[in-house]
């Protein structure tokens, strides 16, 4: 492979994968509060937020980091606006303190907060509008957690982007299953030492969190679950516990930070922990855990092209698959027993709804990598699911763009009467 098409994956993991703190959701949303907040100037007296159905989903059931064991985008909104640092991104709740709480809370109290559903717009999407006086500011954020698209303070437009930055305009056309297999195998790390540390890092944050999970009681303690009523010694039990616990901590408010995949922290965690858990478990080179990290994380990012950031598809089936490609990476299979892990995962466990983040993601985590660790027996096997059979296509390629097109545009009404029932409509 040559050098300009390593760039071009280089830098997509480089852009992609990066550290949040709690769900990436309420964390959007803390972000642009606090960033309206420094651009007002001042603590306001009204706050509106303008969010997709979406994105109020998502927000919904999960716990807010920082927030004293809080929920709701409210809450997220408050925090960011009292203690929260814009220049932190992903992280803008990472230094709030007790105090901060205190007085996020007093704002709650005073019903200055309301939220908004906006309809026909981007599926990631925040608009926060903060007033004191006669004064204003608001912050749009759309596409990504982190992508602001325009700032406003009292009517005149601070920035603005001329060009939106979509998943439908962003060029991906260079990842295939092959393709991410054949950087995985070229890339030398000597030469791209910025892509081995944010690997490091993947490993470093994402065990942590894992084995906060299983030390600790967050949620329903899926993790820990999985692992006391199980073989513990089992590779493809602790494959799941470990997941599944990282899990459990980050839906439960745990407050250590997780690098993400696709915009979403529990994705971040499905493409990586398997891997990490299984090298360590069959005595893999860490060179080698390296490079299958790259296939997961790529087969992930590959597949939510597809899928878009949000929807009503269970994002960790997606990377579920990932992390069946990356084991498999590592016991050596070969392109085609990778493509039939891809398929076989694809069409198993394809029907798992998004219904908001909260403490069964964990257990959807253990129900997708069930499914891959099958998919990869089978695979072995040669063995996988034929073209024409429901949802596979004529190649791995295929199933991955038929599988996209079934949750982006067929389960549109699905995401919506999901929506509907969570909020009482």
């Amino acid at each position: 492979m040559d050098k300009l098409m390593q760039d071009k994956f280089e830098n997509l993991l480089l852009s992609d994968l990066m550290p949040a703190l709690g769900c990436t959701e309420p964390i959007a949303i803390a972000l642009a509060a606090a960033k309206a907040k420094e651009v007002l100037g001042e603590m306001p007296e009204k706050i509106v937020l303008y969010c997709s159905g979406n994105i109020i989903k998502n927000v919904k059931s999960v716990i807010v980091p920082n927030s004293g064991g809080l929920k709701g985008i409210e809450v997220a909104a408050a925090l960011g606006i009292v203690g929260g640092d814009p220049s932190r991104e992903l992280k803008v709740l990472e230094t709030i303190t007790e105090n901060d709480i205190k007085i996020a809370n007093e704002i709650i109290s005073k019903n200055i907060v309301s939220v908004e559903l906006v309809e026909g717009i981007s599926n990631l999407y925040i608009r926060c509008e903060l007033s004191a006086g006669d004064k204003s500011s608001s912050v749009e954020i759309k596409d990504g957690h982190t992508n602001i698209t325009e700032i406003v303070k009292d009517e005149n437009v601070l920035m603005k982007k001329d060009v939106e930055t979509t998943e439908e305009s962003t060029d991906l056309d260079f990842l295939n299953i092959d393709s991410i297999l054949e950087f995985a195998n070229s890339v030398n790390f000597h030469d791209r030492p910025e892509l081995a540390s944010l690997l490091e890092q993947q490993i470093e944050y994402n065990t942590e969190i894992s084995n906060e999970g299983l030390s600790n009681d967050y949620g329903l303690t899926i993790g820990k679950t999985i692992l006391e009523s199980g073989d513990c010694e089992n590779v493809k039990i602790k494959v799941k516990a470990s997941a599944s616990a990282a899990s459990d901590a980050r839906m439960g408010g745990c407050v250590l930070p997780v690098m993400i995949n696709s915009g979403s922290g529990n994705q971040g965690i499905t493409v990586s922990v398997p891997v990490i858990t299984f090298a360590k478990e069959i005595g893999a080179s860490h060179d080698k855990l390296l490079r299958a990290l790259i296939v997961s994380n790529l087969v992930g990012i590959h597949q939510k092209q597809y899928i878009g950031k949000l929807s009503a598809f269970c994002g960790v089936v997606s990377a579920g698959a990932g992390a069946g490609c990356g084991i498999g990476y590592l016991l050596d299979m070969s392109n085609e027993q990778i493509h039939q892990i891809v398929t076989n995962t694809l069409v198993t466990s394809g029907g798992i709804v998004c219904d908001g983040a909260k403490a069964s993601c964990a257990s959807k985590i253990a129900i997708a990598l069930e499914n891959a660790l099958l998919s990869i027996d089978l695979a072995k096997k040669n063995l996988a699911f034929h073209s024409g059979e429901g949802l596979v296509g004529e190649d791995v390629e295929g199933t991955i763009q038929n599988i996209g097109r079934m949750a982006r545009e067929g389960m549109k009404s699905t995401d919506v009467e999901i929506l509907n029932i969570m909020i009482g409509k």
